[in-house]
């Protein structure tokens, strides 16, 4: 049986990144050799050092809204956080963390300082609110905050909107970055395109339940969250070109990991997926495994060890504590070869 046990370590709390780093690609880079059982390390903007020739690296385009919205109550003036999680339909309505959520009523309107938009709560239990506008995301840049992970320490800054952003984000639907991405710039990219590596895009949108914990001691009984994604013919075609060439599929972040084998387990280029990668799943499409390091008993560091082998991820890791590298979503990269 796997054990939530298995998939603990010791992190000091300093070693959670708070800021992110003014140049992307300084970022530090340890290399998982899953052959040689080797480790090595280095700084992110020497990957091309280590990827194998000619691949396609996997990224997810999907853009975090900022969706943390702060406001006031307007029957007292008291302050309301409202936290958008999904869009309901067509209608200016979310589903959302309200707080504090026992002391909003229905009906009761909440407002944003120097702002003619507001949201009115339309129901209490299921936290529905339904704005006074029909182009809410367009307003959201102005209203909202960037929605840093319960683990970030303090509150957003103005920088955020820039580097909690892929440099490639296109479609918004995130809470939460996929954070794999964040090392690359635009002059790495092309340096890469440089050395022969190809770029595709897929999307999934992470939504606010990745960071649910895990509870069960018997992992294979958790019931994993939900989220969209999707991916198109061309890409599909550019992905199955590289694999029929002998050439390597890197997934760039365990959410374009999870986008290429929901399509390999279910032949749909879209749609909603709850697969759950744990250590003894069968990889079909992809080759290599860039990623940051993720949380004790989280399904990211489940399914990071399904692909490198628990043994040695669990070293790795104790490796990058020793080292003091930075962990979670501003952190460091791991590349898995």
């Amino acid at each position: 049986m796997l054990k939530l046990s298995d998939f603990t370590y010791k992190l000091p709390e300093d070693l959670i990144a708070q800021r992110p780093l003014k140049q992307r690609d300084e970022a530090r880079l340890l290399v998982v050799d899953r052959g040689g059982k080797s480790l090595c390390h280095d700084v992110f903007k020497n990957i091309a050092r280590y990827l194998p020739q000619g691949s396609t690296m996997v990224l997810n385009n999907s853009k975090v809204v900022p969706a943390r919205l702060l406001g006031k109550k307007e029957s007292t003036g008291a302050n309301v956080e409202i936290f958008l999680l999904k869009k309901i339909s067509d209608e200016p309505s979310y589903e959302a963390l309200l707080r504090p959520q026992k002391r909003l009523k229905e009906g009761e309107r909440v407002i944003f300082e120097g702002s003619k938009i507001y949201a009115e709560v339309i129901d209490q239990k299921k936290r529905i609110v339904r704005f006074n506008a029909k182009d809410v995301e367009s307003h959201l840049e102005r209203i909202g905050h960037v929605p840093l992970p319960p683990y970030i320490k303090r509150p957003d800054e103005s920088a955020d909107r820039e580097f909690y952003q892929t440099v490639y984000a296109r479609h918004y639907g995130s809470v939460a970055a996929p954070t794999a991405g964040l090392h690359f710039t635009d002059a790495l990219m092309n340096d890469l395109k440089g050395c022969g590596h190809g770029f595709c895009e897929v999307t999934l949108h992470i939504n606010y339940a990745t960071f649910k914990p895990v509870e069960e001691e018997d992992i294979t009984r958790h019931q994993m969250h939900i989220e969209h994604y999707s991916m198109s013919a061309p890409v599909l075609q550019d992905i199955l070109k590289t694999k029929e060439s002998g050439q390597k599929i890197v997934a760039v972040g365990t959410t374009s990991c999870r986008v290429l084998e929901s399509y390999a387990k279910t032949g749909r280029l879209e749609g909603e997926t709850n697969l759950f990668i744990y250590p003894g799943y069968d990889f079909r499409l992809v080759d290599v495994l860039l990623t940051n390091f993720h949380l004790p008993q989280s399904t990211l560091l489940m399914l990071v060890s399904a692909f490198g082998g628990l043994d040695l991820i669990q070293q790795a890791y104790r490796e990058a504590v020793k080292e003091k590298y930075r962990f979670f979503s501003y952190g460091d990269a791991m590349l898995i070869l």
